[in-house]
């Protein structure tokens, strides 16, 4: 049953004290943040998006979320200020030379570097393994350490040549202090964005107002100057003459006014005789019968 035959049990075996904090190891830490992604906690694989707020992420995890946010998973919390896929950046790494993946260690015979990474700075070559500062650039994707940049100044990428400004640098799994300023940063885009747009609907309202203003504060006067050019036109015209000073007057036709064919002198005698009220086709009295039935057919 324990406690016989001999043995000598020792005092933190009978008695129970408080358990210890265990210790994360920060060095592990570091290397799991650059290693694994921030949502599914799996290995990074191409092709790898990075967020604002620095943070690294496959990019199958994040659209994944996207399409289902309403399924349950561990870390919802880090991908919360994730509204679309235009929220987050593909990054353009550069490959470590002398990372020799997985396979280098599959019998757990060797000893295993948690310091080398599977990516570098293209201009000093630092890996980035949590040990040194990196930031990507929002225009490209690209990636490079802090140091290189400060080094080198300039406001074209190093490695594929777009033009950049300081803020769109934004620093990997920086400290809380850094996150921060990044997420007020965002927060002040988002806000002019979205005043812009305001301001754009506000401008097309405007501009598709003004033309129907426009329009309607223009027709009048253009009627009123058809009628006097038609008024002017139509109403005196002169004839050569004697003189040379004769005026004859015309009658003024409107639109809605109807002229009769007999009245136009323009017209021959055969051409009006063809309508009914030329006076060949009026019958007098004696032709005309003053009695009614019930069909009549009489002419």
């Amino acid at each position: 049953m324990g406690c016989d035959g001999g043995t000598i049990p020792k005092r933190h075996e009978l008695v129970k004290g408080p358990k210890k904090v265990e210790k994360v190891d920060k060095n592990a830490e570091l290397a799991a943040k650059w290693k694994y992604c921030a949502l599914s906690q799996e290995k990074l694989r191409r092709p790898i998006v990075a967020c604002e707020l620095g943070r690294l992420y496959n990019k199958d995890a994040v659209i994944e979320y996207l399409l289902d946010k309403s399924a349950e998973r561990p870390n919802t919390e880090v991908v919360g200020h994730i509204r679309s896929i235009k929220d987050v950046k593909e990054l353009n790494l550069t490959d470590n030379p002398a990372w020799e993946g997985e396979r280098r260690n599959a019998k757990g015979d060797c000893y295993e570097d948690m310091h080398r990474a599977m990516f570098i700075c293209p201009v000093v070559g630092l890996e980035m393994n949590g040990k040194h500062k990196f930031c990507y650039l929002q225009t490209c994707g690209c990636v490079f350490s802090v140091r290189a940049l400060r080094e080198v100044k300039t406001e074209i990428c190093h490695k594929c040549g777009d033009p950049f400004r300081d803020e769109d640098t934004v620093v990997l799994n920086g400290s809380k202090e850094e996150q921060e300023k990044l997420q007020k940063a965002m927060e002040e885009k988002r806000a002019q964005a979205k005043t812009g747009k305001k301001s754009k609907k506000n401008k097309v309202v405007e501009t598709a107002s003004k033309p129907l203003e426009l329009e309607v504060s223009s027709e009048p006067k253009s009627m009123a100057m058809n009628r006097e050019s038609s008024h002017g036109s139509s109403s005196t015209d002169t004839a050569p003459g004697p003189s040379g000073s004769s005026k004859i007057e015309k009658p003024i036709v409107t639109a809605g006014s109807k002229r009769s064919i007999q009245d136009m002198e323009e017209k021959s005698e055969a051409y009006k005789s063809i309508f009914t009220s030329h006076s060949s086709a009026k019958r007098t009295k004696s032709q005309m019968s003053n009695w009614v039935t019930h069909t009549p057919y009489h002419f």
